[in-house]
């Protein structure tokens, strides 16, 4: 399964912050390098998304609660969805 990670700083986090929990996490283990599939931070900065790949949610929130104090977190679950095969089921519901 994939979800969808969004974050936005607290607006008293630095981004000294931010990359040292980063580096502290990721010595510790528990950034599930393997896992990320993207990582993508918006224009501007203090704000941006991961896409993690793990059919366990209690991973999720092991890799996310570290950051809690630091940023918010927006968790979603992702399902893929073909275009033809939606169209069709649309049409069929319509």
């Amino acid at each position: 399964m994939l979800w969808y990670c969004a974050y936005t700083w607290h607006p008293s986090t630095r981004v000294q912050d931010v990359r040292g929990r980063i580096l502290q996490q990721d010595e510790i283990g528990s950034n599930i390098p393997g896992k990320i599939k993207g990582w993508y931070d918006l224009v501007g900065g203090g704000a941006g998304f991961l896409l993690i790949e793990t059919d366990d949610p209690e991973e999720i929130n092991a890799f996310c609660q570290p950051y809690m104090d630091l940023m918010d977190w927006d968790v979603r679950a992702v399902r893929t969805l073909d275009y033809r095969t939606s169209l069709d089921r649309f049409r069929k519901e319509f």
